[in-house]
C-alpha cells in the first residue's frame, strides 16, 4: 500500500510522540493527520446526546437547539478547535473555558451526565476513526486525546475523569447501556438538527440526508432512540466503498500544510467573514430559576 512521504513521516512522529506532548500530539492529530474523520467524529458525538432523554429535555427546555440550529451546531464546533488550536491555558483557550463553564453554571444534571458529554468528544471520533480513516489513531494519539479531555474536564469541574482511553469507552458503555432511549424531546432536536446536515449537502443529496446518518450510526439503539429510520445493508456498505475509496486516495497525497481550522476564520455561512470570540455562545442560558424547576425528583 503506497503512502505519501509527508503522511508516512507524520504517522511516524505521532506514534513516537511522547506523553509531555499530549497537547501538540492531540492538535496534530484533529488539524492535520486525522482531521476530517476527526470532523466527522465531533459531528456524531453532538447527536448522540439527543438520545439520552434528560440530556435531551434540558437541551429542548434551552431553545438554543431549536430556535438556532445552525448556530449552535457550528457555535459547538468552533469552541471544540478553539481549545484544540489554541491550547486550553492560552488566552484564546481560556476565553472559551469561561464560556463553558458559564453557559453550564445552571444546567441540570449529574456528574455522569456533564462526564458523558464530554467523553463523546473522546470515544465517538477515536472509534470512527480506528474503523473508516485512511489509518487508526496512534497508541500515543489516544492517550494524547484522552489527557487533553482529562485536562479540559478538570477545568470544568467535572470529577472522576478516567486516566485511561480504555477507562473512558468502558463508562461512555455503561451510561449508554444505561441510559439511551427515545424521547419527544430527543426526535424533536434530531428533526431540527438534521436541517443543517441537509443545508450543507447538493440538492440531489438532501433527501438521503437520514440514511447517510443512520449507516455513519451503525447502531440501531441509537437511531431508533432518535426517530431515525434504521441503517439499512445497502447504506452500509455504499458507506464503507466510498470511504474505502477516499482513503486510497488520500494515502497517495500529500499532507495538508494548511490545518483545518483556522481561528477566527470559520467558513461557513454563518460567519463569511470570520467571527470574533463574542460572537460565539448561546443566546438563551439557564438560569437557577430553570434549574431549580426542573431538577429530577
Amino acid at each position: 500500500m503506497r503512502i505519501s512521504h509527508s503522511l508516512a513521516e507524520s504517522a511516524r512522529h505521532q506514534t513516537e510522540a511522547t506523553p509531555e506532548d499530549w497537547e501538540a500530539t492531540y492538535r496534530q492529530m484533529v488539524l492535520f493527520d486525522l482531521a476530517a474523520d476527526v470532523e466527522l467524529g465531533f459531528f456524531l458525538a453532538y447527536y448522540r446526546n439527543f438520545a439520552i432523554p434528560s440530556i435531551a429535555a434540558t437541551l429542548q427546555r434551552n431553545g438554543e437547539i431549536t430556535q438556532r440550529p445552525v448556530k449552535r451546531s457550528y457555535d459547538t464546533a468552533i469552541v471544540t478547535y478553539e481549545l484544540v488550536c489554541n491550547g486550553l491555558d492560552s488566552d484564546r483557550g481560556r476565553h472559551m473555558i469561561r464560556l463553558l463553564n458559564h453557559v453550564h453554571r445552571h444546567v441540570p444534571g449529574n456528574n455522569d451526565d456533564f462526564l458523558y458529554v464530554l467523553l463523546t468528544l473522546l470515544v465517538v471520533p477515536i472509534r470512527w476513526a480506528r474503523t473508516h480513516a485512511w489509518r487508526a489513531p496512534t497508541p500515543a494519539e489516544e492517550k494524547a486525546a484522552t489527557r487533553f479531555y482529562r485536562e479540559l474536564g478538570a477545568r470544568m469541574n467535572i470529577g472522576t475523569i478516567p486516566s485511561t482511553f480504555a477507562e473512558a469507552e468502558q463508562f461512555f458503555d455503561d451510561y449508554e447501556r444505561e441510559n439511551i432511549a427515545h424521547s419527544p424531546g430527543g426526535a424533536e432536536l434530531m428533526d431540527s438538527t438534521v436541517q443543517v446536515l441537509k443545508s450543507r449537502l447538493p440538492a440531489p443529496a438532501r433527501p438521503l440526508a437520514k440514511t447517510m446518518l443512520t449507516a455513519m450510526f451503525d447502531d440501531d439503539r441509537l437511531t431508533d432512540a432518535l426517530g431515525l429510520p434504521r441503517a439499512t445493508q445497502l447504506s452500509k456498505a455504499t458507506l464503507k466503498t466510498v470511504l474505502k475509496a477516499r482513503n486510497a486516495i488520500h494515502r497517495r497525497r500529500p499532507l495538508s500544510s494548511k490545518p483545518h481550522f483556522v481561528p477566527g476564520e470559520a467558513g461557513s455561512s454563518l460567519y463569511p467573514n470570520g467571527y470574533r470570540l463574542d460572537d460565539i455562545g448561546p443566546e438563551n442560558i439557564m438560569s437557577p430559576a430553570s434549574q431549580s424547576n426542573h431538577e429530577p425528583s
